[in-house]
């Protein structure tokens, strides 16, 4: 699938979660940035889409916020979403990772705004809370938007099988490095960067089945 087409399905699911999320009361907001955290990670075809958002000319700049993170704690995932459903199938643990909101703010975020906040990646998007996470600590969601979620970051993922995912500050600063800000596979020697994997089965527990089939119908309807 080339790259176009890759994006613009992103779109697509982007706008279908958009309907998902319309029905649902949430306090979250454009100037809201509690959850606005580095420990986000994407897809290198989300860190595209984010890369467009950014006028080249000012790519130096953002190289430089990104790598002053790449020395700082931040979550690092060691197995994608995919790669851990493939575990769950097959009776194994997934590794166990660490992750601590405490460590600090998302590198990007300027005057508590998101200077990509359009083209924002599903790991933002996805944090929906129906009530402030400045008073409870935390984002709160239902158990089936939970499950909503890991279904567009499986989809997500698989649309971008031969990319690869990370943390936010390492995915795009690897890409940014390459001066072009395309998406390709990361070098062995690059740390904490991990290859994607292909959709093989879903992470749909069995009491959101049935609720989650029109949506997942609308899924599959596209092009992937």
């Amino acid at each position: 699938m080339q790259l176009n087409q890759k994006l613009i399905l992103l779109d697509q699911l982007y706008r279908l979660y958009d309907q998902f999320i319309s029905d649902i009361d949430i306090s979250c907001h454009k100037t809201c940035c509690d959850c606005c955290t580095c420990n986000v990670t994407v897809t290198a075809l989300e860190a595209r889409r984010m890369l467009e958002a950014i006028p080249a000319d000012q790519w130096p700049n953002f190289l430089k916020l990104l790598d002053a993170t790449l020395d700082t704690p931040r979550f690092i995932p060691l197995a994608t979403v995919n790669q851990i459903a493939d575990l769950c199938a097959s009776g194994n643990e997934p590794p166990e990772e660490s992750i601590d909101a405490a460590w600090g703010t998302c590198p990007l975020l300027k005057d508590r705004l998101c200077p990509v906040y359009d083209a924002r990646p599903f790991g933002c998007r996805c944090l929906v809370s129906t009530s402030p996470c400045q008073a409870t600590g935390s984002a709160e969601m239902s158990e089936f938007t939970a499950t909503v979620n890991t279904l567009f970051l499986q989809v997500i993922e698989h649309i971008d099988q031969d990319g690869f995912s990370g943390n936010l500050s390492d995915v795009m600063s690897h890409m940014l490095s390459d001066k072009t800000g395309r998406p390709v596979p990361p070098p062995s020697k690059i740390p904490h960067l991990i290859s994607n994997s292909p959709l093989r089965r879903l992470l749909i527990p069995p009491e959101h089945q049935k609720k989650i089939t029109p949506l997942l119908d609308q899924i599959r309807a596209l092009p992937i």
